[in-house]
């Protein structure tokens, strides 16, 4: 019995330990917000890009939809630019993905620091059961900043310029 008791002081040891040095790191709420916006206009230019890459494949017939076959794909200079459409349309909705879950992230980390566990307890619910961009839009609309909340914290992400 005093293995079993001995084994949980440790384990309690070391989440104190770590919690404490996860409390230590703080993104406030306005780089959250700004990482997020940024995130949805990523996303957006990459889907006006991916479309632009569709409307110049089949502007200048890289594209012909009908006739034997129900989709034929001819070379050509509009081929190589409609791919290359693609290529930067994806790249742009990739860093607007990557952008989103930073900031998914960095509200998980804001949240932990608030004594009510629920915004951090939704936040993570909601994202890991794919309603991700749904939490986020609450949290930016509504949510608390625990960067505020307590002491100054030993390391800060900050949102504005450096100087």
């Amino acid at each position: 019995m005093s293995d079993v008791s001995n084994t949980s002081r440790e384990i309690g040891a070391y989440v104190d330990r770590h919690s404490m040095l996860f409390e230590k790191f703080r993104v406030p709420k306005k780089t959250v917000t700004r990482l997020f916006v940024g995130a949805i206009a990523a996303f957006g230019a990459g889907l006006v890009l991916g479309m632009a890459a569709l409307w110049a494949a089949l502007a200048t017939d890289a594209i012909d939809m009908g006739g034997r076959y129900v989709i034929d794909v001819n070379g050509g200079s509009g081929a190589w630019t409609a791919l290359a459409l693609v290529i930067l349309g994806s790249l742009v909705l990739l860093g607007g993905t990557v952008a989103a879950v930073v900031s998914w992230m960095g509200a998980l980390v804001n949240t932990w620091q608030l004594e009510d566990k629920l915004w951090f307890a939704s936040l993570l619910a909601l994202g890991l059961l794919g309603f991700g961009v749904v939490a986020m839009i609450a949290y930016v609309v509504a949510g608390p900043d625990g960067a505020n909340h307590g002491e100054t914290p030993a390391l800060a992400l900050s949102a504005g310029p450096l100087s």
